[in-house]
């Protein structure tokens, strides 16, 4: 007869709620001090690893800059996540919405950036904004008609909707939206420079779409915990029954989740080809929205928090390329980095919820925890 391993978890009777709220800080700290590690086991100096991660990436107005530019689609996403989460809405398909956002504010853009233009350009990119948005939420809307018909899992819908959206920016840069002085490059036009988000920090790429997010981290604190609609959406999703005896739709929830996660994305897409890249790429993302999973819960599905997170994942998205060209180490160094994180932070939630009790040679619990 196979050996049962000698721990196991038991719950806790009420988990501690400040261990809750410090537990993005602890896996941050393990994560630094395992990376240190890790720089070792590859023959590296530790300190000169954990300097480019935490203060290169930092030292200088433009350095600061890019590292807040980095944190706008990964909040931005973050903050549609948190909503779904909350509602108990598992969506994981926010980069094909934030993919799907940027081919919408493109085609907006570029359908008024023609020779001779007469186009206001603050309008435009109030349009092409509104255009990402829609795009996300269509998208979105997909997954959330699957699921409400024909209860199809949203997690696998909308992950391989990802997917998807990725072949179809490929057909829109080598098709519709394809640049014909591109030299048969895969892209869109450059935009013009009034189709571009105005600038925030001289000598920096930071645009204006930081200051929309910091607006939008506001009222979507307000609407999820000052709002009945809130209030209504959380119960819809984590408690159907109760919602329906008091009369919130639980389908409401559902769609009202994926629609609002779809529309961040979608915005988070719109900022980024009228930002910093000023054209439609098939590279509009490195992976922001499966990172913003991440960013969301060491945010602990708030939106404030959600803030911490994206400066914590743009350090690292950072600090991954500087660690590739002044230590010599690959660039998915930094994907350690935030799967690392990733993984400590569930560990300090289990273990907030739950403690460690030794199992007995008969198999009953000790009385005693371990931790």
């Amino acid at each position: 007869m196979a050996k049962s391993f000698p721990l196991t978890l038991a719950p806790r009777g009420l988990p501690s709620r400040p261990m809750a709220y410090a537990s993005p800080l602890l896996a941050l700290a393990l994560t630094l001090a395992f990376g240190a590690l890790l720089f070792v086991l590859l023959g590296k100096d530790p300190v000169a690893g954990l300097r480019v991660f935490l203060f290169d990436t930092v030292r200088d107005k433009r350095a600061l800059g890019e590292v807040l530019l980095k944190t706008v689609p990964l909040v931005l996403c973050a903050l549609g996540l948190s909503v779904c989460y909350r509602a108990n809405v598992w969506n994981i398909g926010a980069e094909g919405q934030l993919i799907v956002g940027g081919i919408f504010a493109a085609a907006a853009v570029l359908w008024f950036d023609v020779p001779g233009h007469t186009a206001n350009g603050a309008l435009v990119l109030t349009l092409a904004a509104l255009a990402g948005v829609v795009g996300g939420m269509l998208w979105a809307a997909i997954t959330a008609l699957l699921k409400d018909r024909f209860h199809a899992n949203e997690i696998l819908v909308s992950l391989m909707l990802t997917y998807i959206a990725q072949q179809l920016i490929l057909y829109v840069v080598n098709g519709p939206l394809k640049d014909p002085q591109g030299m048969n490059f895969p892209q869109s036009k450059v935009f013009s420079a009034e189709f571009l988000l105005p600038n925030l920090l001289s000598g920096s790429r930071l645009h204006a779409g930081f200051l929309v997010m910091l607006a939008l981290v506001v009222v979507m604190t307000v609407y999820i915990f000052r709002s009945f609609a809130g209030y209504r959406l959380q119960v819809g999703g984590t408690a159907p029954a109760a919602a329906r005896y008091a009369g919130f739709p639980a389908r409401a929830a559902l769609w009202q989740a994926l629609l609002i996660s779809g529309g961040f994305a979608g915005l988070a897409g719109a900022f980024e080809v009228t930002g910093p890249i000023g054209q439609l790429l098939p590279s509009i993302s490195p992976g922001y929205g499966f990172t913003a999973i991440i960013v969301a819960f060491v945010g602990r599905l708030h939106p404030v928090g959600a803030v911490f997170g994206g400066i914590v994942m743009s350090i690292f998205y950072i600090g991954g390329e500087m660690a590739q060209s002044r230590l010599g180490l690959p660039s998915a160094i930094g994907w350690v980095f935030q799967g690392m994180l990733l993984f400590f932070l569930l560990a300090c939630d289990t273990l907030i919820e739950n403690r460690l009790r030794w199992r007995s040679a008969s198999g009953a619990r000790q009385p005693h925890s371990a931790a």
